[in-house]
């Protein structure tokens, strides 16, 4: 149970720790030290939201700490019980582990002292991320997805329009193009090509996990892989090693598959005509966006005094309304009060909350062991659509990697328990 405010300033002078350079204001009653890994642009957007709300006055303001390598410092200051923030932005994948571990503390609290944070009022699997066993350990902040942004101009000169009638472009559609690209020009970049490969498994139906179990070397994965891998063999894909999101840029591709922060970059570029669309499907019935989510979340802290919570409550609650500025970054905000507000409509990503379908193809991937799973992806996608591999062999060694990394974090996992 955490120490009330009397009891602590009287048995506890008020000190400030440094952890590799980032103050921590634990026993700062008028702070709330708030650690994000926002290292790019979207971190002068949190800074924005921060300052927002500590003009309102708050009787516990928050300090923003952008924390670079932010997990790794997490678990120094979780291990020895010193700097630990009292509230931190993290990754929706990071919360099964954290939460088996018994390192986060619930939003119970939280919850209770601001009735309005709460599932009706955000997008579902935002919300559904921070969900463990019917606990809730997270606020969502936003969801941030893999998108496919398309050159108006190209479509046209193509007479590709039609591709985007139903907002599904098909693999086989991409492929009624070969032969037809001039040369330099190309339909596809390999923009964020594992998060793309992720989300064919599921327009495929598949998981990537049975049982609990992780579950890489299948034959949905197989076929996913197969079938991007016709686009690149059609000469239709950006060549190896040449940075296709730059070539999307200068004009010579039709589609990058890359982020919904990445609008921000796209729309600086002089004379880029461009839309977006969800992620080109395997399947001609189901489309599928690979998603994250940066959810508000406590670490475990005994150091936290009782009136940070309801000031974290308070911090939230503002997040919840005001958090269109987020969609300055390139973000989905996951309050519905403001993707359904006439001003987040504006922002290029609006389109993926349109209506109930394009908020289905949001997809967060929350089994415990996905992060194993999705650096395995990335570490081999590419050259196995790109031929440079073998498929099977690649997939056996992909399995094997991720399935030795579950071991070796379990062990050290029961180490530090005993």
């Amino acid at each position: 149970m955490k120490r009330k405010l009397g009891a602590l300033l009287t048995g506890v002078a008020l000190t400030a720790s440094l952890l590799a350079g980032c103050s921590s204001n634990a026993n700062d009653p008028n702070t709330i030290t708030f650690w994000t890994p926002l290292t790019g642009e979207d971190g002068a957007y949190m800074d924005n939201l921060v300052k927002a709300y500590n003009e309102t006055d708050p009787a516990v303001k928050v300090k923003h700490v952008v924390t670079a390598d932010m997990y790794t410092k997490i678990s120094t200051v979780l291990s020895s019980g010193k700097g630990v923030p009292d509230l931190a932005i993290i990754h929706a994948d990071r919360v099964p582990g954290y939460v088996k571990q018994n390192q986060l503390e619930a939003m119970t609290t939280v919850m209770q002292a601001q009735p309005e944070l709460k599932e009706d009022n955000y997008l579902p699997q935002a919300w559904g991320a921070g969900n463990i066993d019917g606990t809730q350990y997270t606020v969502p902040l936003d969801i941030h997805a893999n998108v496919m942004y398309y050159n108006k101009d190209l479509l046209a000169k193509y007479g590709a329009e039609s591709f985007l009638d139903d907002n599904n472009v098909t693999v086989d559609e991409i492929l009624s193009l070969q032969g037809k690209m001039d040369e330099g020009d190309y339909v596809v970049n390999d923009a964020l090509l594992g998060w793309a490969m992720l989300g064919q498994i599921q327009n495929l139906n598949g998981d990537i996990q049975e049982d609990g179990k992780p579950a890489v070397n299948t034959e949905v994965m197989k076929t996913a892989v197969e079938d991007v891998k016709k686009i690149n063999d059609a000469g239709l894909m950006t060549p190896f090693g040449e940075d296709g999101y730059l070539m999307f840029q200068s004009g010579n591709v039709l589609f990058s598959t890359d982020g919904t922060w990445s609008s921000t970059a796209h729309a600086t570029v002089e004379n880029l005509n461009f839309g977006v669309t969800n992620v080109y499907s395997v399947s001609p019935d189901k489309f599928t966006n690979r998603s994250s989510s940066h959810l508000f979340a406590m670490f475990n802290n005994e150091q936290r005094l009782d009136e940070k919570e309801q000031g974290i409550g308070a911090f939230l609650e503002f997040i919840r309304e005001n958090s269109v500025e987020w969609a300055k970054a390139g973000q989905i905000p996951a309050s519905k009060q403001v993707v359904e507000s006439p001003d987040f409509s504006q922002y290029m990503q609006s389109f993926f909350t349109s209506d109930e379908k394009e908020i289905e193809s949001l997809y967060i991937y929350t089994y415990e062991y996905y992060p194993y799973i999705s650096e395995a992806v990335d570490k081999y996608v590419g050259d196995m659509v790109r031929g440079n591999v073998d498929i099977d062999e690649t997939l056996q060694t992909m399995q094997k990697e991720v399935e030795d990394k579950i071991t070796e974090s379990t062990g050290a996992a029961t180490k530090t328990g005993e």
